[in-house]
């Protein structure tokens, strides 16, 4: 039987690029690979078809020497492969494998790291604004005392894998191309451990509690990730640790806003601290200080006070604080107090006239 166009096996047109090829070829390996038709000879069929087109695309040479004289020109059957460059099977197959099996060709058997763990903290504004330390509770696997973390029961130790001889892999001959699987009696760890540790269930790890002393640094906003190196859980097979992720959740202050390293504060005040200006006590993260008011101050007014916001996480300098006033309207008024706001009243002075009814004609033109 005849053998079909290499361009017209992957579905690409003459003048397809490299990367056109890689991606066609990827796709019908994907989808004729023998593991996913078993017992499907057509399927092996076209993977073998697709491998060997893609062995001759792929490279320059045996390309341009099958568009010059089709398949007389790279050979027929096993010679067509001969000048074929396969440095790009590689990449394919370990992303085609890995797709296939669950992960990459090969599995590491030795100590792997730990994985990181991530612990959310929550925190007051002031806490947040000077920091300090604290301990937290982390849950966490450590290795078990009772097996050194091998899994083996007390006495005993694992005993090599039969099937993969230790390895951790099998390796399988397909065709042209020698294929690496995860071994599926060891799991990948090339030992087996026949009389398990009672402890953790031949598992080399507990699960336990530990409390670890962290430093919150000043100036931290919600959102911060601190890393504490090697406080993650346990590695196995001797691993290193993995690493402490703690994430900072700042809680709403009832008095204080902030605004990057400054803070700002409402604070009330009176008709006649407002009018004849005072000294108040304002509220801050490191208690009380005194603030003039001016006479005739409107409400809405803002005041800074320097250095009394939150550390810089940048540098040692601190924001600032900014009061903002609001003028209190009595909603009751006691007969003395309605006496005097009379007698204020009488002594106000009136808008002039003609500012009223410039006002007045503003105001009805809004509404026609």
């Amino acid at each position: 039987m005849s053998k079909r166009d290499y361009y017209e096996v992957l579905g690409v047109s003459r003048t397809a690029s490299e990367q056109e090829l890689k991606s066609a070829y990827r796709k019908l390996a994907m989808q004729h690979h023998p593991d996913r038709n078993p017992g499907n000879t057509d399927a092996e069929e076209k993977f073998k078809e697709a491998a060997e087109a893609y062995g001759v695309l792929s490279n320059p040479e045996s390309r341009a020497r099958y568009d010059r004289n089709g398949h007389s020109g790279v050979g027929a059957g096993a010679g067509a492969w001969s000048g074929a460059d396969f440095s790009g099977f590689e990449d394919i197959l370990g992303d085609l494998f890995g797709d296939l099996f669950g992960g990459g060709s090969r599995r590491r058997t030795g100590p792997q790291r730990g994985a990181d763990l991530r612990y959310d903290l929550e925190i007051t504004l002031e806490q947040a604004a000077l920091g300090f330390r604290t301990a937290i509770e982390v849950p966490r696997m450590e290795e078990c005392d009772t097996c050194k973390g091998s899994g083996a029961a007390p006495g005993t130790s694992p005993s090599v894998c039969t099937l993969c001889g230790g390895h951790g892999q099998l390796r399988y001959q397909q065709g042209f191309f020698s294929v690496s699987r995860t071994c599926h009696q060891c799991r990948g760890a090339g030992r087996i451990v026949t009389s398990r540790c009672s402890d953790c269930g031949g598992q080399g790890r507990v699960e336990t509690s530990e409390s670890i002393e962290v430093k919150i640094p000043a100036g931290v906003d919600t959102g911060a990730r601190l890393r504490v190196p090697g406080q993650g859980e346990a590695g196995a097979g001797g691993g290193l640790r993995g690493d402490l992720y703690v994430i900072i959740h700042v809680k709403e202050h009832e008095l204080f806003e902030r605004q990057g390293s400054h803070l700002y504060v409402n604070v009330p005040i009176t008709f006649s601290q407002a009018a004849l200006g005072a000294e108040i006590r304002v509220p801050s993260l490191d208690g009380e200080d005194m603030l003039t008011i001016p006479e005739g101050t409107p409400t809405g007014s803002i005041f800074r006070i320097p250095g009394k916001g939150v550390v810089s996480l940048q540098g040692q300098s601190r924001g600032d604080l900014f009061v903002v006033t609001t003028v209190l309207t009595p909603k009751r008024l006691s007969r003395d107090q309605r006496r005097l706001f009379e007698q204020l009243a009488s002594l106000e002075e009136q808008p002039p006239e003609s500012f009223t009814r410039k006002l007045a004609d503003k105001v009805k033109d809004l509404f026609n």
